[in-house]
């Protein structure tokens, strides 16, 4: 006897059906992990189906309360990953617009089954596997929910939870009988979410020392992402040998990578984003050096767009003299030599299906 988990991210059909296969599937990845990191009352995986994780425990009956603050945990742990995606996106493309829309429903069932080995893979077998996979295709017209089989309850009804719930009873029809349940909705949850908070670039400590600008004969989004895609990096980034992902590679604030250069390697974070229509803006930090490179992309006309990269380097008189003396021309020639890099690059990105 144990305990049936399934956390069901609702739309997923068609949020894979209607976007592009690169950007949506590291998506439905990072929820996904997400939902498993939320795990804290020592559910096991047995299998990952798609959009949905079949969680279990064995043992007795676990109390509601429990139960419901795992719930609550992923639901939340869930739209929060969401919402900090969507604050922090770079792309827009039909994946990363549409991510938003995506929700959680969470199927919990009690009953009887046991495991077996297929060479490293744990499955799961008995009837009441059945019954939790039945319990995904019901009748419940709503998209984001709690539901709790009988079996699951000490009680008639759930009790001693959030005052916000309302309970409604349903019944799923299988070829064993009947299957009674009850669910709530989860949307009030969604009050008590708040997205991480966007890190600051903090360039007010820190003084421009260097500024390049170009020209190039290309639409404002193309060279976006010719520029801030890392996967470029050592295609335009003078003495950029590879760029290896550090973590997910979607773009977004945050994205780490780490760039091997001919004189070691340094990880280098997306720290601000800003869009509109004629004008992007990003800032990227090197951990543990102080310095921070400021990109802003300008529209000057639909096939031509203007470049500049602001090097920044922390306000130390020490830090700022060595910098000139030592750096500054390096650092010159590099970005001179990168923008002349750019150039044919930009001619050979193909955009994302927007």
């Amino acid at each position: 006897m144990g305990l049936l988990f399934i956390p069901d991210i609702s739309g997923f059909t068609r949020f894979v059906n209607q976007t592009e296969i690169e950007h949506s599937s590291l998506i439905i990845e990072e929820l996904l992990e997400i939902l498993i990191n939320a795990n804290q009352i020592g559910l096991e995986v047995s299998e990952i189906e798609g959009d949905a994780i079949l969680f279990y425990k064995f043992g007795p009956r676990p109390e509601l309360e429990e139960v419901y603050r795992q719930v609550k945990n992923m639901f939340c742990s869930f739209h929060k990953g969401v919402a900090s995606y969507a604050l922090r996106r770079y792309c827009y493309c039909k994946a990363c617009n549409s991510a938003v829309d995506l929700t959680l429903k969470v199927i919990t069932h009690y009953g009887e089954f046991t495991g077996y080995n297929v060479k490293q893979f744990n499955k799961l077998i008995g009837k009441d596997i059945i019954v939790a996979h039945q319990l995904l295709k019901n009748d419940i017209d709503l998209h984001e929910y709690w539901l709790v089989t009988n079996n699951l309850l000490t009680n008639k009804e759930p009790q001693g939870l959030a005052t916000w719930m309302n309970w409604n009873t349903s019944a799923k029809q299988t070829e064993s009988g009947s299957v009674p349940f009850h669910y709530t909705l989860l949307s009030e949850l969604k009050a008590e979410i708040s997205p991480d908070p966007i890190p600051d670039p903090a360039l007010s400590k820190k003084t421009k020392v260097l500024s390049f600008s170009r020209v190039y004969e290309t639409d404002l989004i193309t060279l976006f992402h010719a520029t801030g895609d890392f996967n470029f990096r050592a295609r335009w980034i003078d003495g950029v040998k590879k760029v290896e992902e550090v973590g997910h590679f979607l773009p977004r604030i945050g994205m780490r990578c780490r760039s091997i250069l001919e004189s070691g390697e340094v990880i280098i974070y997306s720290s601000s984003y800003y869009y509109s229509d004629d004008r992007i803006e990003f800032c990227e930090n090197e951990e543990g050096s102080g310095v921070a490179t400021y990109y802003t992309l300008e529209r000057i006309e639909k096939m031509r767009t203007k470049l500049t990269i602001d090097y920044y380097i922390e306000k130390n008189p020490i830090k700022n003299f060595a910098f000139n003396l030592l750096q500054k021309r390096k650092i010159q020639d590099r970005y001179t030599k990168s923008l002349i890099n750019l150039e044919p690059l930009v001619k050979e990105i193909q955009l994302p299906v927007s």
